[in-house]
């Protein structure tokens, strides 16, 4: 399947943003959510200025899921719950929604090496339970730098681990491969999200540590 149009919801933030940016020069049509229209059109502006051939727009969120089989959720894990409640009944049957939430600790006012317990299991379990069974739930996109998005002009590095439904997958992979250099790894089904959803917080310390704002992951020996 080419995919053509894709949502973001939340790339008014760096790491959305830089999704939606590589995913604009890739070609697709990228459509841009947000609880405030102006700041989801103000965010697409400044992504048509850096892609200038960008196709796409800004909306609300509940429209902007709406308009998409692709929904890709990109907020921050304290708002997290509110935003999935607020398109719950936007999102299609069969929609496929990849979400990218870290349940780190800074969402809460501590620490962003750090990261929290959620009853579910995980904040894409989380979500999942609140859309229900009628939608394909991913999560992936975790390891990647915002700042290395945003570089249009630096290759990436890295792979990126996705979990989640099969029918997803391979929607997840076509966008894991519009994005030049870096590689699609399919590390199990949703509840593997507790595992992988913790390495943004490691990679953050490592960052920290090494005084750089684009360490990632590579799986090596799968041949």
């Amino acid at each position: 399947m080419a995919l053509e149009r894709v949502a973001v919801l939340g790339a008014t933030g760096a790491e959305g943003f830089g999704l939606a940016l590589r995913w604009a020069a890739a070609g697709m049509e990228i459509v841009i959510g947000s609880r405030d229209g102006d700041r989801a059109e103000q965010a697409f502006a400044r992504l048509r200025q850096r892609v200038p051939s960008a196709r796409g727009g800004g909306m609300l969120n509940p429209a902007a899921a709406k308009s998409s089989r692709v929904v890709v959720v990109t907020v921050p894990f304290a708002g997290q719950a509110a935003l999935y409640k607020s398109i719950a009944e936007s999102v299609g049957e069969g929609t496929i929604v990849v979400d990218c939430t870290v349940p780190v600790a800074a969402s809460v006012g501590g620490r962003a090496s750090r990261v929290l317990g959620v009853w579910e299991g995980s904040a894409a379990q989380q979500a999942s339970g609140i859309l229900g069974s009628s939608v394909s739930m991913c999560a992936a996109f975790h390891s990647l730098s915002a700042a290395a998005l945003a570089d249009l002009g630096s290759p990436l590095q890295g792979d990126v681990l996705t979990v989640g439904a099969k029918a997803g997958k391979p929607v997840v992979e076509e966008l894991v491969l519009a994005i030049p250099d870096i590689g699609f790894v399919d590390a199990g089904p949703l509840e593997n999200a507790r595992l992988v959803e913790p390495i943004t917080s490691l990679l953050i310390g490592i960052n920290r540590r090494y005084k750089t704002d684009r360490s990632g992951v590579k799986i090596t020996g799968l041949g």
